[in-house]
């Protein structure tokens, strides 16, 4: 089966491929039309397809609408009600709901040739569930599933259990009950633009202390039956409201502090009840914006009741359009295959990224290795602009599409942050030979997705004080030999010149910018940016005097 999976309705509008149960090709709308998060979240721009994203992946797979099985849509307005009988202050999300409708003719138009009817409406929180459950590791037994985020059509929240890639469902938690929302709020408190920088408020929390947990405690509670409530918070009777330029103070890291500490309390309580009545699933599967707070998800896995947390790369509404399709995908009898990677979306050949640097008029060079290469000018304290396969699935850059530096060096936090624009309080990570990373971190291991936070051990944070964080700990990358031989090689060649087995790994962009994702995207970033060389493939662009230019 054929089954292209779209997610549009709220943001991070995405497109993804799925062929006889395996994932195939795999892009957020942002990385073709160069908006971050490819739209706002508000009613009006619900209309907006990933057109681009969406043609690509058919062309990518050599295949064209008619040979479609199926288009599966992560949201079904079958099931919405009313804004103001769910408690929302939305006097406009019936318009949300009217575009929801008429999707199939809006996909119809987008991609000329497709029957509306092959259109599937699947909800938005089951294709959350669907694309952590069925895109798993194999566990071996039922893998129970925890999905948060801000909204879906009347929930923020499903527990579950598939068994024989089925879902029960085991509770969802209706609206305006959100940890989602809670947590958005939040971040507009706080300055930062809501559905985009709540990772911003979980660097910040790192900084200050929990002095209102107590009262979070009363409004944020848990209840019997397996879901949560959420009463109304004065946000302004905690902290000053702060505009996006305003002073940063102690009083906002305490409340993010607060908030992130009831968030982690209230994220164990739901998985030790689905836990329970999943009758002790080994696995559980997470997805939602919530599952990329990768604070929260590292304390589930050390003091949760499961042997093993996995949270989907693409965990944002983005990776519905993935879970949309393994859905469908399944309904039609196909057996979803486990994700292999979060490598699944552009990549250019060696001939075509020549051909670029030659358009371009760039002076470059191929050296033996381009690991080395690389590995030399880090070994220097250079910066190395990290442009290798396809293009990463999800917010995270993980090897393909990176900003690489030394991490023995106290200044490089300062340093990349200055080159890429950020607030300083927010940390830089780590990546680090899988073999390597348990005489280096303590945490979850494997961590291929850079999706749990790990403590640096303490000899090592003064050798690699770039990617320790304030509160000592590092957001680890490990890296396999088996999926990114490349990358392996490079921290091994880093590691035989500096006695160092990290390197710094962060996003190949600047503030406010989507990754980095064609080849003149980062040669323009290359010609904007501080950066010492340009690994595009095989081949090298130094700044300054070039030896062995062609």
């Amino acid at each position: 089966m054929r089954v292209l999976g779209i997610n549009a309705i709220f943001h991070d509008p995405a497109a993804a491929l799925v062929v006889d149960g395996r994932v195939v090709a795999a892009a957020e709308e942002e990385r073709f039309s160069r908006r971050k998060h490819g739209k706002r979240p508000v009613p009006f721009s619900a209309w907006e397809l990933p057109e681009l994203s969406a043609a690509w992946c058919l062309t990518s797979a050599g295949l064209d609408v008619d040979d479609l099985d199926a288009v599966a849509y992560s949201f079904d307005p079958g099931l919405c009600r009313p804004s103001e009988s769910l408690g929302l202050a939305d006097p406009w999300d019936w318009l949300r709901v009217e575009y929801a409708q008429r999707a199939p003719q809006f996909l119809a138009a987008a991609l000329p040739g497709l029957d509306p009817a092959k259109v599937r409406f699947v909800p938005h929180h089951v294709a959350h569930a669907a694309s952590a459950g069925l895109a798993a590791p194999p566990g071996g037994d039922d893998t129970a599933v925890l999905v948060l985020d801000g909204r879906g059509e009347v929930a923020s929240h499903l527990a579950g259990v598939y068994a024989d890639g089925r879902l029960k469902s085991l509770y969802a938690q209706e609206l305006p009950h959100s940890l989602g929302l809670l947590y958005e709020d939040l971040t507009r408190h706080l300055g930062f633009l809501h559905s985009s920088d709540e990772y911003k408020v979980m660097a910040l929390a790192s900084y200050g202390e929990p002095k209102h947990l107590g009262l979070l405690r009363d409004l944020v509670r848990v209840t019997p039956e397996g879901g949560f409530h959420v009463e109304r918070i004065d946000w302004a009777g905690l902290a000053k409201p702060r505009t996006a330029d305003g002073e940063m103070t102690d009083d906002h890291a305490d409340l993010a502090a607060s908030v992130q500490a009831r968030l982690e309390e209230v994220i164990l309580d739901l998985a030790r009840w689905v836990y329970d009545a999943s009758g002790g699933a080994s696995t559980i599967a997470m997805a939602g914006g919530v599952a990329l707070n990768c604070v929260a998800n590292a304390r589930l896995a050390a003091q949760g009741p499961f042997r093993q947390v996995w949270v989907q790369p693409a965990a944002g509404d983005s990776g519905t359009a993935l879970g949309a399709a393994l859905h469908v995908a399944r309904d039609l009898g196909d057996r979803s295959v486990p994700m292999r990677g979060a490598d699944l979306g552009r990549g250019w050949s060696d001939d075509e990224l020549e051909a670029e640097l030659r358009r371009a008029a760039l002076p470059y060079f191929q050296p033996d290795s381009i690991a080395a290469e690389a590995a030399r000018v880090l070994a220097d304290n250079g910066i190395v602009a990290w442009y290798q396969g396809r293009s990463e699935y999800g917010p995270r850059a993980l090897g393909h599409r990176s900003l690489l530096a030394h991490p023995g060096d106290p200044a490089t936090t300062a340093r990349m942050n200055d080159v890429k624009g950020r607030e300083q309080f927010r940390p830089i990570a780590p990546m680090v030979r899988a073999e390597r990373a348990v005489e280096i971190f303590d945490g979850v291991f494997p961590s291929p997705y850079m999706l749990f936070v790990h403590r640096v051990k303490p000899e090592w944070r003064d050798r690699i004080p770039a990617v320790t964080h304030v509160d000592g700990t590092a957001r680890v990358q490990t890296v396999h030999t088996d999926t990114e031989p490349l990358v392996a090689e490079l921290l091994a060649e880093f590691e035989r010149l500096t006695g160092l087995p990290v390197v710094v790994n962060t996003s190949l962009n600047t503030a406010g910018r989507p990754m980095v994702d064609t080849p003149r995207e980062a040669m323009e970033l290359f010609g904007s940016a501080p950066v010492e060389l340009l690994a595009m493939g095989p081949f090298a662009v130094r700044r300054g005097a070039l030896g062995g230019a062609r």
